[in-house]
């Protein structure tokens, strides 16, 4: 027999029950039960290399944005391939993403240096990185990637990088002239700089530049900071570091996915690979500060560097270099690929650089004269 009296009283529990049930439902995160997608993804650094320890950045935001439902696996430079190969395997699916610099894949383009080392148009790599995203940069660089050289890549830019030094001397190096004839270390646009400049240039992956100064086969060379310099050694087979030079002013990072792979993943996926190159770009900028400046002091004071400025003259000539270089580069008709699009880049560049760089000159005070009021008579 059913007690009447209770049964609306138990139907509104249970009505009760299922609205709060609902309630949690929805105030539970919604994580999906789907298995792990594991890509592979290799850096064109050293193990040790604090470039490395920012690819590692990156990937640590794209594994805890991800929820559980991707999950990249970093490994260094060497472990699939070598550095300069890194390109190929994601074209090819042996590696599914990478780490690296546009610069390192000039030779099968020039105008991939536009996209890394460019010429020092830009004020600094954050202004080209506003240039890629907001002045026509990235869609120039998929008609690169997809149109003309047919890669199966997507690529971002990422991690603005200060103004790279000249770089480390056996021997002082005071005039022009001592630029002709050294075999220097340097890659992307910079080697055809120094190529005009009369030196006998060598392109090499980091890992292998310092064996190569200490060997004698080079007799100077850059790779890009003092933190990645030190951690290289090289401190231990040159005393010579100049600070500042046009060759590579303008440097930022780029992060490389196999296309098939990319567009296979869900769109928030999608989303947060992108998004998580924007975050790791801005924390990067940031933790150099800290890093590159320690470094520097560390190897002056501990190790016995000559830390120096690069003279005046040698800037001079870089600048004239830098003329004659994009002036051959645009005129070369060999194909519609080689100096009509080079053109096309530095044209889009330009017109940017105008704009923006005359922008900030007007706009921003110089740090020089309040660094003096504040530091320099201290």
């Amino acid at each position: 027999m059913t007690d009447t009296s209770t049964a609306p009283a138990r139907r509104g529990l249970l009505k009760a029950g299922a609205v709060a049930a609902g309630a949690a439902v929805l105030a539970t995160p919604q994580v999906s039960r789907a298995q792990t997608v594991t890509l592979r993804f290799q850096s064109t650094w050293p193990q040790r290399d604090i470039f490395h320890e920012f690819a590692g950045d990156y990937v640590s935001r794209v594994n805890s944005m991800a929820g559980g439902r991707l999950r990249l696996e970093l490994l260094a430079a060497g472990a699939v391939v070598g550095a300069f190969q890194l390109l190929d395997a994601v074209h090819a699916g042996t590696l599914d993403g990478g780490h690296g610099v546009s610069a390192y894949w000039f030779g099968r383009n020039r105008a991939f240096s536009l996209f890394g080392t460019t010429p020092p148009w830009f004020g600094d790599a954050n202004q080209f990185l506003g240039w890629f995203y907001y002045g026509g940069g990235q869609a120039l660089y998929r008609e690169l990637m997809h149109d003309i050289l047919r890669m199966n890549v997507i690529g971002f830019q990422t991690g603005p990088m200060p103004t790279q030094p000249l770089g480390w001397f056996r021997n002082p190096i005071e005039r022009v002239e001592q630029i002709r004839g050294l075999r220097y270390r340097t890659v992307g646009l910079a080697t055809d700089l120094f190529q005009e400049m009369g030196a006998a240039v060598v392109a090499l992956p980091g890992g292998e530049i310092v064996p190569a100064l200490e060997r004698g086969v080079i007799d100077a060379a850059e790779f890009n900071n003092p933190s990645s310099d030190r951690v290289l050694g090289f401190p231990d087979v040159a005393k010579n570091y100049y600070l500042q030079s046009y060759h590579q002013a303008v440097e930022t990072f780029e992060v490389l996915f196999n296309r098939q792979r990319f567009e296979g993943l869900p769109a928030e996926l999608q989303a947060v690979i992108r998004h998580a190159a924007e975050a790791s770009s801005a924390d990067m900028s940031w933790k150099l500060q800290d890093r590159y400046s320690a470094d520097l002091l560390a190897m002056q004071q501990q190790q016995g560097v000559n830390v120096r400025t690069t003279p005046t003259a040698i800037l001079d000539a870089q600048l004239a270099a830098w003329d004659r270089v994009i002036a051959r580069l645009e005129a070369d008709n060999s194909s519609p690929a080689a100096g009509p699009f080079f053109k096309k880049v530095c044209d889009s560049q330009r017109e940017w650089c105008r704009r923006v760089g005359n922008f900030f000159l007007r706009y921003e005070v110089s740090p020089v004269r309040s660094f003096n009021h504040f530091f320099a008579r201290r």
